[in-house]
């Protein structure tokens, strides 16, 4: 497998379907785990690096449980195949900025990765479209358990996986859901949000994880307790009590919009349509600005002749990645600009 057989569609996770699919992006659950008998990256040599690299693509690649399997080298991978693996969600961008031995393994048509030596020596992470996070929980705990009778985790009977951050400490999981949440944004509610969220000890992060920016009103929300709570609980919380919560809420401020302040819900849905279907240069960000208010529209059933899927494209092929990869070549800014505004006129007109 290629980055180049990826990189012309939209990964499944991103495609529209599943349970709350208009408001929820994709589930994803993360575990962190580390070899017993090695120390932590940061004191790792790079011989040691290559030892524990070599270790995981070995047992990964030869899981029967595993289907199309393929590893990708990320520290020799030239920076656009990097950059394409962060937007992609194959790699984090903290992976993408290290140094030394690291790979990420690719299985189930994107559905499982594992990054291997990047903060810890493994992070599996499985996805799933919509409110998923039963089956992604499922799923990456059979995963893990095969990789467990290969391996000899590093685990402390008082404190569980051991981890190169405390928070990660115990259980070593994540649990994350990506949210599209515009309405929010558009009534100024999102402050209030954010705030509540911080109250009930969850993250919330950008678009490509921590330390960026909600781009297009795209919001992963995670938990932050791993010490002294059952996977299974964490995840039973999540499914039927926060995300539901939030999903309301934003419902409610499409209400808003659709009612009290409709006038500024169309202004918004016709600039963004006559932008995208006409602008000559498209900068990233307004790229998924626009489509972001483009996709409520859709959702909202005041847009009816663009299909979701199509919106879901354009928000993955159109980032720097994908296009420099899509055309076997390095872009400057202006010329990604060009041709993501051709992209975006090609495929809504």
């Amino acid at each position: 497998m290629k980055l180049t057989d990826l990189s012309s569609k939209v990964t499944e996770w991103f495609n529209g379907t599943g349970l709350m699919a208009d408001i929820v992006i994709s589930s994803r659950i993360r575990l962190a785990r580390n070899i017993a008998g090695f120390n932590f990256l940061t004191k790792c040599s790079n011989a040691d690096k290559l030892a524990i690299l070599n270790r995981f693509k070995t047992v990964l690649l030869n899981l029967d449980i595993l289907h199309d399997a393929a590893f990708f080298d990320v520290d020799n991978a030239a920076e656009i195949e990097r950059v394409f693996m962060v937007e992609r969600h194959l790699i984090s961008r903290h992976m993408a900025a290290a140094t030394g031995p690291r790979g990420v393994v690719v299985a189930d048509n994107e559905l499982f990765t594992a990054m291997i030596n990047e903060e810890d020596h493994l992070r599996l992470q499985t996805l799933k479209p919509g409110l998923a996070l039963t089956a992604c929980w499922q799923r990456i705990n059979e995963i893990d358990d095969a990789i467990q009778q290969k391996v000899r985790y590093a685990f402390d009977r008082r404190l569980g996986y051991l981890t190169a951050c405390p928070t990660n400490l115990g259980t070593g999981i994540r649990v994350s859901v990506m949210l599209h949440l515009p309405a929010l944004k558009m009534t100024e509610q999102l402050d209030k949000f954010i705030a509540a969220c911080r109250e009930m000890n969850l993250a919330v992060r950008g678009l490509f994880g921590e330390g960026t920016e909600a781009l297009g009103d795209f919001f992963q929300i995670s938990n932050q307790q791993t010490l002294g709570v059952r996977e299974e609980d964490i995840v039973e919380k999540f499914t039927n009590e926060i995300i539901p919560a939030i999903v309301n809420y934003e419902k409610r401020a499409r209400e808003e919009l659709f009612g009290s302040q409709n006038e500024l819900l169309e202004d918004k849905l016709a600039r963004a349509l006559a932008l995208l279907k006409h602008a000559r240069l498209i900068s990233s960000n307004e790229a998924l600005f626009l489509l972001s208010n483009l996709r409520m529209g859709v959702n909202m059933k005041r847009i009816t002749n663009i299909p979701i899927s199509t919106i879901n494209e354009l928000f993955l092929l159109t980032q720097p990645g994908h296009l420099q990869i899509n055309q076997g070549r390095c872009l400057e800014a202006r010329q990604r600009d060009l041709l993501r505004a051709a992209t975006i006129r090609t495929r809504l007109n």
